[in-house]
Formats: C-alpha cells, sequence, structure tokens
C-alpha cells in the first residue's frame, strides 16, 4: 500500500506490505543498503577467496572503512580502493577496503561485487606473494591489468 506524498516530505505510510497472493503476513522483503550491503560483499569475497586459497587468509584480518585515514600518505591524484598492512609483532596483517572510493567506482551492484572480490584479492595477493591466478583460479589475465 502506498500513500500520497505531501508537501514534498516523501511518502507517507508502508512501502511493502503483507503479500496475498503468497497467503503470507510478512512483507516483501527490502534489499539491503549502504554499510550492509558493502559488509555483504566483503563476506561473498571472502568467502570465495577461502574456498580458492585458504591458506592467503591464515594471519589476516579483513575489514573494510568509510574512506582511507591519512590521505597524505597516498599520492595525490589519486584515492585508493583498499590498503594492505603487514603483520606487527603482536598484531595480524590486515587488507583494508575502502567502501566510498569502491562504490564510487562501480556503477552497480554486481560491479561493487566484482570490484571488492577484484580489491580483496589483489591486496591478499601483494600481502602474502600468492599469485593472482592461485587466489583467482579461472579468472582472465587480462581483467587484472
Amino acid at each position: 500500500m502506498k500513500r500520497r506524498e505531501r508537501h514534498g516530505r516523501g511518502l507517507r505510510g508502508p512501502l511493502a506490505t503483507a503479500n496475498p497472493f503468497t497467503g503470507t503476513p510478512l512483507p516483501v522483503p527490502q534489499q539491503a543498503r549502504g554499510a550492509a550491503f558493502f559488509a555483504e560483499c566483503v563476506q561473498a569475497a571472502v568467502a570465495r577467496g577461502l574456498a580458492n586459497c585458504p591458506r592467503a587468509f591464515v594471519g589476516v584480518d579483513i575489514g573494510f572503512e568509510e574512506v582511507p585515514g591519512n590521505l597524505e600518505n597516498w599520492w595525490s591524484d589519486r584515492v585508493p580502493l583498499a590498503a594492505a598492512v603487514s603483520a606487527q609483532p603482536g598484531r595480524n596483517a590486515q587488507v583494508v577496503l575502502f567502501r566510498r572510493p569502491l562504490e564510487h567506482r562501480a556503477g552497480s551492484r554486481p560491479e561493487l561485487r566484482t570490484l571488492v572480490h577484484r580489491a580483496l584479492v589483489e591486496q591478499l595477493s601483494a600481502l602474502t606473494g600468492i599469485g593472482l591466478d592461485e587466489l583467482n583460479p579461472g579468472a582472465d589475465p587480462e581483467d587484472w591489468d
């Protein structure tokens, strides 16, 4: 049931109601947005990576942040999509994916999933020295250029 928009303040009332055709009182599921969808992309990329090469994830923490922290350490004309930090005494190695730059580069949700996976695989390769062909078997080598 949609209700009318009043005074330019957006739609009022629920946008998804119970589905009378399926006989369930549950509303239509809504798609995840923003950070929730990005977290799903990261989880899917990690699961795919673990299935392909579990040894690449040993001693590596994976996470994401909204934007890169100190941009003075990066090139002035580029914003990084991800970063890899080597292990330190008492601390695991880390791969950090940056949500906003990745979302900005992706044109659609499927592109974002692909870009997140590629950024994760590239950072793991740089961190562990494992080749891209082992981390992502079956990928076209020309796609990585």
